[in-house]
């Protein structure tokens, strides 16, 4: 990958102040799982991918390769060299295999047997698959022009993947998200949000993706986020407005188990959690303004957290706004509050307290 290809994913985006990474320990849970290899000839992953058997979850990266690099590839593969192999999880409750180490290569093969190079839903012209920059005898050939003893040989071609599955604990699959999060190191190293929604793949992420063009939140939020720190603040909300009694840390789990728990919720659960997002940014936005998340005029994370939930707790009650924004500087020159939303923010009594205090401070100005 050259430099010009670098840049396009890091553009600079605005400075959030949120959990630092110190604060985050490891997971203190002990994962079982079973592991085992499988060798799949080429044709039969094509078709697997084809079916949706083996799947490639999206995210914001997705498929970076050039033609010349994907047909290295194949030309590895016709020349009957090794290739590194893939890593595979298996879902629990539909026994499809989704990728979490391998999607270029992936990718690359089922193109080059569609025919056509990283097609993109709407292209009026695809650009056809033909190797590039390869052995003679496979420069510019596409899979239907190769010999027939070529095509034959790439078809029984072996691709080992390692297929793992989380056996316990058996109330979640977090271990997956851990998998994916040490693989994908290299380059450029994934948000945790990127690898949510590369893995939790369902509707919850679906209904945040649709509420992150919501006009009230984009005018809070600002531009949107390249790597989803936007989409990310979305979730954090709905999972403290819905388990903040259930909340540990570190957050980053926590917000992975929201997910996942929720990650094919129901209608009327989007329609009710859609609607309270809706309304408490509304409701934010014309109260305390488009900087109504920067104290200190930088995104606040745990003040993002705190204002929305407090709020969000109390939209069938009446409160006078006026008064309170009017002593808002109160609530901020408390040192306890300002601490609790700018150091240690994810941990536990933190938490408790930032929303114990806010609570408090709004409660004076809720009328009977």
């Amino acid at each position: 990958m050259n430099g010009n290809e670098i840049n396009e994913y890091d553009e600079i985006d605005e400075p959030i102040i949120d959990v630092d990474d110190s604060e985050e320990s490891t997971a203190t849970i002990i994962y079982d799982i079973s592991s085992y290899g499988a060798d799949f000839d080429v044709d039969g992953l094509v078709k697997r991918l084809k079916r949706g058997d083996v799947f490639i979850p999206p995210f914001q990266r997705d498929y970076v390769w050039n033609q010349a690099e994907a047909s290295r590839l194949i030309e590895s593969l016709l020349l009957g060299l090794p290739v590194p192999g893939v890593f595979l999880a298996k879902e629990g409750d539909s026994n499809r295999l989704s990728v979490i180490d391998g999607q270029q290569r992936l990718k690359s093969l089922l193109f080059f047997y569609e025919g056509f190079f990283n097609p993109k839903e709407g292209d009026s012209r695809k650009k056809v698959f033909r190797l590039k920059n390869v052995q003679k005898q496979f420069e510019n050939k596409t899979y239907e022009d190769l010999d027939s003893e070529d095509r034959i040989k790439l078809d029984d071609s072996i691709i080992h993947a390692t297929i793992i599955k989380q056996e316990s604990p058996d109330n979640d699959n977090t271990s997956i998200y851990h998998v994916f999060e040490r693989l994908n190191t290299g380059g450029r190293k994934l948000t945790p949000q990127e690898i949510r929604t590369a893995i939790y793949i369902g509707r919850l992420n679906n209904m945040i993706s649709e509420l992150n063009d919501y006009k009230s939140w984009r005018e809070l939020f600002g531009k949107k986020n390249n790597r989803l720190k936007d989409q990310e603040m979305i979730l954090r909300f709905l999972a403290m407005y819905s388990s903040l009694d259930n909340y540990t840390k570190p957050l980053k789990e926590f917000l992975n188990k929201f997910n996942l728990r929720n990650k094919n919720i129901n209608d009327e659960e989007i329609e009710r959690l859609s609607t309270v997002f809706k309304r408490t940014t509304d409701i934010v936005l014309e109260k305390f303004g488009k900087n109504a998340f920067r104290p200190d005029r930088v995104f606040n994370a745990s003040a993002f957290e705190v204002i929305m939930v407090g709020i969000a707790k109390r939209l069938d009650k009446k409160i006078d706004f006026d008064k309170m924004i009017a002593n808002i500087d109160t609530l901020y020159q408390d040192q306890d509050f300002v601490d609790s939303i700018t150091r240690a923010t994810s941990d536990d009594k933190i938490v408790e307290q930032r929303h114990m205090l806010f609570n408090l401070f709004i409660d004076d100005y809720v009328q009977q």
